[in-house]
C-alpha cells in the first residue's frame, strides 16, 4: 500500500472516529439533561403533594408503569429513583454542563453511591477532564482515590499509579452502552454481540446444544443481568430438565484468559443467587474460547468441588470432542462466506 492511499485511508478512519465519539457525546448529553429536568419534575410533584404520606413512592410508581407503557424498559422504580437523585445531589448542573459534556449517565449513577460531596464533584470532574470510561471511574472509586490522594503525603505517587491503569472511552462503547439503547429504544438483543463471528457460532451453538443435548430448553439469549453499578448479558441460558439445573453457555472469541473464567464464575454465582429455584440444582457454567486450532472448555458450578459436577452432568452434555467440531467447522462456514 502506497504513501498516498495510507495518508488517505487513516484521515477517514479519524473522521469517523471523531463522528462517533461526537455522536456518543451528543446522545449522552441530551439524555443526561433530559434525567436531570425529569428528576427536577419529580422533587416538585413531590413538594405539592407532601402532606400526604407516602406520595413520593406513588409518584415512581405511576411514572415507572406509563413511561414504560410508552417508552420502553429504561424507567423501572429504581432508575426513577436514580434521576430524582441525581437532581437532589446535583441541582446546580446546568451551570456544570460543560464541564460534564462529555459524561454518560451511567458516570453519574456510578457516583450517586460516593456519599461525600467533595469526593463525588472531584470523581465526576476528574472523569470528564480526562475522559475516564465508566471502568475506569468505577475502580478508582473502588480503591478510594480520592481518600487516598488526600490522605497521601506523597500525591504523585498515588496520582501516577492512577494513571498507568487509566482507559479512555472507546467509540464502540456507544453501541455497548445499554442505558444509551434504552433512552433511544433501539432494540438491545441486536447490539451487544462483540463481532459478526461471534454472532454466527452462538447462532449454531444454540441450535447444536438443543439437537445435540439430552434435556436442554432454551431460555434466554444475551440475557440482561444488571446489579447496582453494571450491566451484563450472558450469551446464552438453557435448563436442562434432566439435570434440573440452568447451563450457562459463553463464547470468547479469543484466546482464554483468568478474566474469562472469573467472568463465567461470577455469572454462575448471580444466576444462582438470582434466577435458581429451590429444587433446581446448581447452575453451570459452560465456557468455549476458540483461537486458530484450539477450543478450551471449562465447567464452574457453585459448589466446592466443581468436577464432582462436572463428571456427573458430563453424560448429558455434548463432549468437549463435538463442540470442538462444531465451531471449527461453523468457523469455516464463516470465513468461506466472507472470503
Amino acid at each position: 500500500m502506497n504513501t498516498t492511499i495510507s495518508n488517505y485511508l487513516v484521515d477517514i478512519k479519524q473522521i469517523l472516529s471523531t463522528a462517533r465519539q461526537q455522536a456518543y457525546a451528543a446522545i449522552n448529553s441530551a439524555m443526561v439533561e433530559a434525567y436531570w429536568k425529569i428528576g427536577e419534575r419529580i422533587v416538585l410533584e413531590e413538594q405539592n403533594g407532601a402532606e400526604r404520606a407516602g406520595y413520593g413512592k406513588e409518584i415512581i410508581k405511576t411514572l415507572s408503569v406509563e413511561l414504560t407503557a410508552e417508552f420502553g424498559k429504561g424507567f423501572s422504580k429504581r432508575t426513577l429513583w436514580e434521576i430524582r437523585q441525581f437532581y437532589l445531589l446535583f441541582p446546580d448542573y446546568p451551570k456544570l454542563r460543560t464541564l460534564f459534556a462529555q459524561l454518560s449517565w451511567s458516570h453519574f449513577q456510578r457516583c450517586l453511591k460516593v456519599s461525600n460531596d467533595k469526593a463525588r464533584l472531584y470523581y465526576l470532574t476528574e472523569a470528564a477532564q480526562h475522559h475516564w470510561s465508566v471502568r475506569v471511574l468505577d475502580r478508582n472509586i473502588a480503591t478510594l482515590y480520592y481518600d487516598r490522594l488526600f490522605a497521601s503525603q506523597d500525591k504523585n505517587l498515588v496520582a501516577m499509579e492512577m494513571k498507568e491503569k487509566v482507559t479512555a472511552l472507546q467509540p464502540g462503547d456507544f453501541i455497548k452502552n445499554p442505558t444509551v439503547l434504552e433512552f433511544l429504544n433501539l432494540p438491545a438483543n441486536l447490539a451487544y454481540t462483540e463481532a459478526e463471528l461471534e454472532k454466527a457460532l452462538i447462532d449454531n451453538l444454540q441450535q447444536f446444544m438443543l439437537e445435540l443435548g439430552k434435556g436442554f430448553a432454551f431460555v434466554a439469549r444475551q440475557q440482561h443481568i444488571r446489579t447496582e453499578t453494571s450491566d451484563f448479558f450472558i450469551d446464552l441460558v438453557f435448563y436442562n430438565y434432566i439435570l434440573k439445573c440452568f447451563v450457562i453457555v459463553e463464547l470468547k472469541t479469543g484466546k482464554l484468559t483468568h478474566q474469562d473464567i472469573g467472568q463465567l464464575d461470577m455469572y454462575v454465582r448471580m444466576y444462582d443467587d438470582l434466577k435458581k429455584q429451590e429444587n433446581d440444582n446448581p447452575t453451570i457454567g459452560l465456557l468455549l474460547c476458540t483461537e486458530t486450532d484450539s477450543v478450551v472448555v471449562k465447567y464452574s458450578v457453585l459448589n466446592d468441588n466443581p468436577q464432582l459436577f462436572a463428571s456427573k452432568y458430563m453424560a448429558y452434555l455434548p463432549s468437549e470432542e463435538e463442540l470442538v467440531r462444531e465451531i471449527e467447522q461453523q468457523k469455516l462456514i464463516f470465513e468461506q462466506q466472507f472470503s
